[in-house]
């Protein structure tokens, strides 16, 4: 994949298997066969990273969220690798075109087995005296497009403000935005979503005449992403994100009402079960939590969310005894492009009522325990599939998310990720198929 901004054309993003040349005008290096290049950690599986060239060593141990040294590298190079350091295993191997007398650093992001390499020119002419440059690149394809505001506002509390970059997709990159020099607060939502809030970083410097890169990567979670800035022939700054989400289900068996605060945010008002609510952003950390079932608090007082990260607060028993479970879930995109992720919640009321997700007849998650989730499962997209829930208490299926239609097929989107509940009483089971990305 290949980043085109509309000027010079000065980052690129190389794909798993494909190599891709970059051309523009260089400035400042070794000689006329030789370039400079660095490495930079924006990986959340490697905690350090080795960069060679003709298996010769360019840096190493590159710490996550660290730039290494620059290494003198043959413009002829016939492979650039980036490897683990802690088991010297290749990660990412590539041969891209290379400009003589330049400098470029190599950013891997990603996790574990969907790492990707961006290379990044840093060729561009200073900005004037009280201006800066700022290119935004988007190395959180989990995060889908995004918007990027840089103000002077009090908070992410976005109104009337401008985007400086929008609708920038997972993979891109913008061109060089030329602003003011000074202190800014960074905000990042989801495209055309001003309350989506997925990074606010409150103060970012951008000196007179210097050229910076604002770099996106991917969270745990998935929606959320976390930052770097990259100052052109210098340093990189990291700004991890300070948020969480977390939704909140209510999976009781029987009437008694529901409801759930966070740290002062209703995100369940009272209600009959069964409910369930999107997801809402908070500060991250340990956040006051007040679960009631009729009036009654049960689970946590507080709870520890852990940054980057997405949660489903379950309420699941029955009307003498309920119980909460704090899920972690796992919202990132599939990893092969096209195929669909889909976990089911068992909230069922009983103790042995286990719970089994069926796809087009295949197993995809089974004996799931009540007030648990499953691993997600990757399969293909579909315009119609058979998808049951089922559980050793009954012969037939619990849940099907199509009962009633004429085809009784369900469609599976390609890149979505769902999540299946099942609810309550075991012999009247209520189910919900939830579309999450």
């Amino acid at each position: 994949m290949r980043f085109t901004p509309l000027a010079n054309r000065l980052a690129l993003t190389l794909s798993l298997s494909v190599t891709a040349a970059l051309t523009a005008c260089g400035g400042g290096g070794d000689d006329g066969s030789n370039t400079q290049m660095r490495l930079l950690n924006a990986t959340r599986s490697f905690a350090t990273l080795d960069l060679t060239a003709d298996d010769k060593a360019v840096s190493s141990k590159v710490a996550y969220a660290n730039v290494g040294e620059y290494g003198s590298v043959g413009t002829s190079a016939a492979s650039i690798k980036v490897l683990d350091s802690v088991s010297g295993v290749s990660l990412q191997a590539l041969t891209p075109q290379l400009n003589a007398n330049s400098r470029y650093t190599l950013v891997l992001s990603g996790f574990a087995g969907a790492v990707r390499p961006s290379l990044i020119e840093e060729n561009q002419d200073a900005a004037e005296a009280n201006r800066a440059k700022l290119q935004v690149l988007n190395l959180a394809p989990d995060a889908g497009a995004l918007d990027v505001y840089v103000t002077a506002a009090a908070n992410c509390t976005l109104s009337n403000e401008a985007a400086l970059v929008t609708n920038l997709a997972g993979s891109t990159g913008s061109i060089y935005n030329v602003i003011n020099s000074g202190k800014f607060r960074v905000c990042v939502t989801g495209y055309s979503k001003r309350n989506d809030l997925r990074l606010e970083i409150p103060e970012v410097t951008l000196d007179s005449t210097t050229v910076n890169t604002l770099i996106l990567t991917a969270t745990d979670g998935g929606v959320l992403v976390n930052g770097m800035t990259l100052l052109h022939k210098s340093t990189v700054k990291n700004f991890p994100t300070t948020l969480t989400r977390v939704r909140a289900v209510s999976a009781l068996a029987g009437t008694a009402p529901v409801s759930a605060t966070i740290s002062g945010n209703n995100i369940l008002p009272s209600s009959l079960p069964p409910n369930t609510t999107d997801y809402y952003s908070f500060t991250a950390g340990a956040n006051s939590v007040a679960i009631t079932a009729n009036s009654i608090p049960v689970g946590p007082a507080t709870y520890n969310f852990l940054a980057g990260n997405e949660y489903t607060l379950l309420v699941w028993g029955d009307e003498t005894t309920q119980q909460v479970s704090v899920l972690v879930d796992d919202n990132r995109l599939p990893t092969i492009s096209g195929n669909v992720k889909m976990r089911l919640v068992n909230g069922m009321s009983a103790a042995n009522a286990l719970a089994s997700l069926n796809v087009d007849y295949q197993t995809q998650a089974s004996n799931v325990l009540p007030g648990t989730s499953s691993v997600p499962a990757n399969m293909n997209s579909s315009t119609g599939a058979a998808v049951t829930v089922n559980s050793p208490l009954k012969v037939d299926a619990i849940y099907n998310p199509a009962s009633g239609t004429s085809t009784g097929l369900t469609p599976l989107t390609a890149n979505g990720v769902y999540t299946v509940f099942v609810m309550g009483d075991p012999n009247n089971v209520k189910g919900k198929l939830s579309k999450d990305r």
